[in-house]
């Protein structure tokens, strides 16, 4: 048959190695229809082993559900049995599908935000799988999809709250009708667990619940609002005009929900609860949900039970009936019934009616459908499902479950899939498995009930020494080796330990963002339990990641109570650590002064323990911090005395840290000469490592090393392999950074338009991470961009954001940079009064600062204020005293600036030689640089010649 007719047909053909042989031509549902017909299965047959629908499978099949999700895919090809090849092609073509025109956009890369809401992040269509023996609700689905006539751009949020008893199938309903609707709200789709009624866990807070929602929708935990009410205006500006659907599911009250919800835009939100939540604002629509109908409830056992099809249908209402007519535990006796199949009907039914009703009356059938389900696994399965129960995250892999049970990884993963299969465990990623929340409180009953005390303790111990050490070469692979915490001695390793495969540093840092919820849950359980020594090396392990990607408040708590933990059993050297890290932590979140006390203290005890090392990377952080203040002379001292130490250690990735800060100090102190070398030295050794995140860092300050010096081709070429690295690395802050000075440089050279178009991009990323310093350099430099083009207004609307945003900050550096463009935009609009007031403390800014190239730049702008007022002796002044101080620092810059601003002067007063001599030595510099100003002030020179008097510029 050929690949026409296999097409046409929707089949496959073998070829001689067994395969199914395909071409790219198929569709998907061609495909998966080849592979169904080849291993003689019908739709309802795929249906049973892979535990979706026969409606969705036959869907796929006919094209009808376009876009099939990641998780179904998988769950196919592992119900088709496929060799490794087929199910390669099989993937594939589901992925060109979710690829091609029309469909969605593929998963973007995200940080987890790592808090304690299990939120399906970094997906625009992140929903769970849709339910496979959804049955009924047609009067609950009408309610919610009566979506209003003003859905679309600017219209309205809608509001439902699905209320009902645990087990009555609210969350199965809201999924569902959000995968029904996702052609209504086709901008994100998005499902968050709030945790309010599962046992062993405190309800999400919504400030830790909206710290996901912002990861999902692009936002750098790092840069995290620190209180509920800044995240929540974020929330609501991100969501302004989206058309998306958004599950609140497991809601505690209407107070965690509220923050969650979207404050414009077409969204429609669907909290589900066990309460009714009469304090939401705006108008909620109730969605009420009861037990299923008796004939809804016997066709959703026979859909889980196919066999029974066509048993008497006085025994399956019987069955449903001590179900209570619960979806969860009408599926429960479904899944059971599957699983003997030389059971009858009335078998099921005398064992559920002789189980031990153990909750309340609202809980028995649910009981009862647990008891049955408990009776028939083994005892090695009973335990696992029972200690599952006692893990404090929410989900686990194999890797997990082995350590808490203390068994092989591989027998782990076969228990947990017949978990699965028994319908007591919900997958919610590849191999990864959580419990609904009672059967989680079932669970935590039976641990209690046949383990002590102390094998339960055991067990958290075994959990928390996996995750511990796993974490720690996760850390040791993805935390950058310049400028990194001095590593811990590890915890020792149990014989026959077994880990997931780390692969690189992406491999392991995708480790530790899926499992955050889990570390952090660990870490609350050592810390609630008092358990200091375990809190110390647990956070430790953590700091690379807290750093990365934060939030840097939370990071700041959890290293104060590690260090706390620390002093509390004398341990000294965690004691370090965790002062080294709670002063980065401090430093990031834009605390300096607290930030330099706990490096002080940090590297006081270093001292204590003679730790050389640890003194030189509380040196290198304390430099840093001091560098943000502009205190650079103390800044270059504490930095310069951990290069020494990393020298006498022979400390590479420590030099190369401390060669790039030293840089930074450098320029900052205009010192271009010393800056470029340590710089470069840095990068040398950073690039000897491997270290692409330590070259991206060398190459942005190098960078701008060469636009202050005036060589602009060379600052262009370090920033755009700058940014190239950072885009490698999924950075986007340093993406960002790179950005934004490749925009400044090319304005310099007169490119405008792709100035603004770079800078737009680097304050859009800026934005999104909520960096405010990244905010004001990205919108200075727009700033002086579209200034540079005319467009006076948009200039002076983006230089007063950037110096509110500095003034905000307490940076007087950058507001020093943004009164002097303001000052030049006045001058050149003819506000001569404004102009004075913004350059004068540009002046006195510069001054306290010691930063000589930003005083240079200033007295020229105060030279061409004088000059356009006419006061030409003034104007002399001020850019000769700009020329010797650029003549100083060596800033061709400034010195081409001042020579222009002389030869004006000169021109004025009817020294036409002399004003063309200044002017060729300013056009000279110009055309070196590759200067925007060349092609003007040739204009200018040549017009000299002719002996016309000055034109005074604005």
């Amino acid at each position: 048959m050929d690949l026409v007719a296999v097409a046409q047909a929707g089949l496959g053909y073998r070829g001689a190695e067994g395969r199914v042989i395909m071409g790219d031509m198929l569709e998907f549902g061609a495909r998966l229809r080849a592979h169904r017909c080849a291993a003689g299965l019908s739709q309802q047959e795929l249906a049973g082993k892979s535990g979706l629908s026969a409606k969705t499978i036959g869907n796929l099949e006919r094209g009808r559900a376009r876009w099939p999700h990641p998780s179904s895919v998988l769950r196919l090809a592992d119900a088709l049995e496929l060799s490794a090849a087929d199910r390669s092609e099989f993937v594939a073509a589901a992925d060109r599908r979710l690829s091609g025109a029309g469909g969605p956009p593929a998963p973007r890369q995200h940080r987890d935000p790592g808090t304690a809401a299990d939120v399906t992040a970094g997906y625009r269509h992140g929903l769970p799988l849709d339910t496979a023996a959804f049955t009924g609700r047609d009067a609950q689905l009408e309610l919610i999809m009566a979506v209003p006539d003003g859905a679309g751009p600017g219209g309205v949020v809608t509001l439902r709250a699905v209320a009902g008893m645990p087990g009555v199938g609210k969350t199965a309903l809201a999924v569902h009708a959000a995968h029904l609707l996702t052609g209504a709200f086709p901008d994100r789709q998005l499902f968050i667990d709030l945790h309010g009624h599962t046992p062993g866990r405190d309800a999400v807070r919504p400030e830790d619940a909206l710290a996901g929602l912002l990861a999902a929708v692009g936002v750098d935990p790092g840069f995290l609002p620190a209180d509920l009410a800044g995240r929540a205006v974020l929330w609501r500006d991100k969501m302004a005009g989206q058309r998306a659907v958004l599950v609140l599911d497991n809601a505690a009250s209407s107070a965690q929900v509220t923050p969650l919800l979207p404050g414009g835009g077409s969204s429609l939100v669907l909290i589900t609860s066990r309460r009714h939540l009469a304090d939401l604002p705006g108008a909620v629509v109730p969605v009420l949900v009861g037990t299923l109908p008796p004939a809804q409830a016997r066709a959703m056992f026979r859909q889980l039970a196919p066999r029974q099809a066509g048993a008497d249908a006085a025994l399956v209402d019987e069955l449903a009936g001590l179900a209570g007519n619960l979806p969860l535990a009408v599926s429960l006796l479904a899944r059971l019934h599957a699983r003997h199949p030389s059971w009858t009907l009335a078998d099921l039914i005398a064992e559920t009616r002789g189980s031990l009703l153990t909750l309340s009356a609202e809980h028995d059938s649910i009981a009862a459908a647990f008891d049955v389900s408990w009776r028939y696994l083994d005892a090695a399965r009973q335990r696992l499902l029972a200690l599952l129960g006692l893990h404090p995250g929410p989900d686990a892999d194999a890797y997990a479950s082995a350590a808490l049970a203390g068994v092989p990884v591989a027998l782990a993963r076969q228990m947990l899939d017949d978990l699965h299969r028994e319908g007591l465990l919900i997958e919610t990623g590849h191999r990864r498995y959580r419990m609904h929340d009672l059967i989680r409180s079932y669970a935590l009953g039976q641990a209690r009930a046949i383990m002590t005390a102390d094998e339960r303790e055991a067990a958290l111990g075994r959990l928390v020494g996996y995750y511990t050490r796993t974490a720690a070469r996760a850390d040791a692979l993805t935390v950058s080796r310049v400028r990194a915490t001095p590593p811990r001695e590890p915890q020792p390793v149990a014989a026959g330990s077994e880990w997931p495969d780390l692969g690189g540093g992406a491999a392991a840092l995708t480790w530790t963002r899926a499992e955050r919820p889990n570390l952090l849950a660990c870490l609350d359980h050592v810390t609630g339990t008092g358990q200091a020594a375990k809190v110390v090396a647990l956070t430790a392990v953590l700091g690379g990641l807290l750093r990365r990607d934060g939030p840097w408040a939370e990071a700041v708590t959890r290293h104060a109570v590690a260090a706390q933990a620390a002093r509390s059993v004398d341990d000294r050297p965690g004691l370090a650590d965790a002062l080294l890290r709670l002063g980065t932590a401090q430093g990031l979140a834009g605390n300096y002064q607290d930030a330099i006390g706990t490096l002080a203290a940090a590297l006081g005890v270093y001292r204590d323990l003679t730790d050389r090392v640890g003194q030189a990377g509380a040196l290198l952080e304390l430099g840093h911090v001091e560098m943000l203040t502009d205190d650079y002379q103390s800044a270059a001292d504490s930095i310069g005395q951990g290069l020494e130490i990393y020298r006498a250690a022979d400390d590479k990735p420590g030099q190369a840290g401390a060669l790039i800060l030293l840089g930074g100090v450098r320029r900052r102190s205009d010192d271009f000469a010393g800056a470029a070398i340590a710089l470069s030295q840095g990068l040398d050794i950073c690039a000897a490592l491997g270290d692409r995140a330590g070259q991206a860092h060398a190459l942005r300050e190098l960078g701008d090393v060469r636009r202050l010096t005036g060589d602009y081709q060379a600052a262009i070429g370090h920033l755009e392999r700058a940014l190239a690295l950072s885009r490698a690395d999924d950075d986007r802050l340093a993406q960002a950074n790179a950005l934004t000075w490749l925009g400044g440089v090319r304005r310099l050279t007169g490119d405008n338009r792709a100035a603004v178009a770079d800078l737009e991009q680097a304050l859009r990323i800026q934005a999104g991470l909520d960096n405010l310093n990244g905010q004001g350099n990205a919108l200075t430099l727009l700033g002086e961009a579209r200034q540079a083009t005319g467009d006076y207004e948009a200039a002076a609307r983006d230089l007063e954001h950037a110096l509110r945003l500095f003034r905000r900050l307490g940076s007087p550096s950058g507001q020093a940079q943004v009164l002097g463009w303001l000052g030049d935009l006045r001058r050149e609009t003819g506000d001569y009064a404004a102009s004075a007031v913004h350059l004068a403390e540009t002046l006195r800014l510069s001054r306290s600062l010691g930063d000589k190239g930003g005083e240079a730049t200033a007295l020229n702008s105060v030279g061409q204020l004088h000059y356009a007022q006419g006061d030409t002796g003034l104007a002399l002044a001020c850019h000769q005293q700009a020329l010797d101080l650029a003549r100083e620092i060596a800033s061709p810059w400034d010195e081409a600036h001042a020579l222009v601003g002389l030869g004006r002067c000169a021109r004025a007063d009817g020294d036409l030689p002399l004003a063309r001599g200044l002017l060729g030595q300013a056009d000279t510099i110009f055309c070196r640089t590759g200067a925007g100003e060349a092609a003007g002030l040739s204009a200018e020179i040549d017009s000299i010649g002719d002996g016309q008097p000055a034109a005074r510029p604005p």
